[in-house]
């Protein structure tokens, strides 16, 4: 990075909240609606976490009538969903030190807004992106820039912290340092061939880094 950082993009999911259990039991649901009997091939839709469900089930060739159900699956399991521990105080600290703060996910908007006000996140970021809410969902860039043009902040001055292969893409195509979050339940090995900027192994690390440039970097 050439300057000070001044915006921080979060994805979602395995970033901010723990919400794998969740996304495991509305897949399967969605997948025995719609499609019926046998396994749901929930480790397939799980290398592909961070796009937009309809793409995930035009990659994998299923049935995108998925949606609906696992939207409304989604929506009455989100009582179970946990934010990581630091997170809250993390982006606390963030908004009293003037950082911009956006979450760019591969939700919809309306449903990450909602879970984040539940979870009594949503009024510490000032944009909250959906992949509904732009032309081209990650890998692709625009939602990165999206949430830039937001916050008024140039490429330089951003990260973006992600948790999937995609994130890392995202931050890339936008020009912005690629931050890898490897708290949750990511594929640690998939993420940190990708080569993110920067790898956090707790959200504490975010602070230390910001602050001090301590924080491991990718080789």
């Amino acid at each position: 990075m050439t300057g000070p950082v001044r915006a921080v993009v979060f994805d979602l999911d395995g970033v901010l909240v723990d919400s794998f259990g969740v996304m495991r039991q509305a897949f399967e649901a969605a997948y025995a609606e719609v499609v019926g009997d046998g396994a749901a091939p929930f480790a397939e839709y799980n290398r592909h976490l961070g796009r937009y469900f309809p793409d995930i089930m035009r990659i994998m060739g299923l049935p995108l009538a998925m949606e609906e159900p696992f939207v409304r699956e989604s929506y009455r399991l989100a009582h179970l969903v946990r934010v990581f521990p630091g997170v809250q105080e993390v982006l606390t600290a963030l908004r009293e030190n003037g950082f911009g703060l956006a979450v760019a996910t591969g939700k919809s908007g309306p449903r990450a807004r909602s879970l984040l006000e539940r979870l009594e996140l949503l009024r510490l970021f000032d944009h909250v992106l959906g992949s509904d809410e732009v032309a081209h969902p990650k890998p692709a860039p625009d939602i990165v820039r999206r949430a830039m043009s937001l916050l008024d902040a140039r490429a330089e001055e951003t990260i973006m912290i992600g948790d999937a292969v995609t994130d890392l893409q995202s931050a890339r195509g936008a020009g912005v340092t690629a931050v890898a979050a490897l708290w949750g339940e990511t594929d640690e090995a998939a993420l940190l061939a990708a080569g993110p900027d920067v790898t956090l192994r707790k959200p504490e690390d975010l602070l230390e880094w910001l602050e001090s440039g301590r924080v491991e970097l990718s080789q």
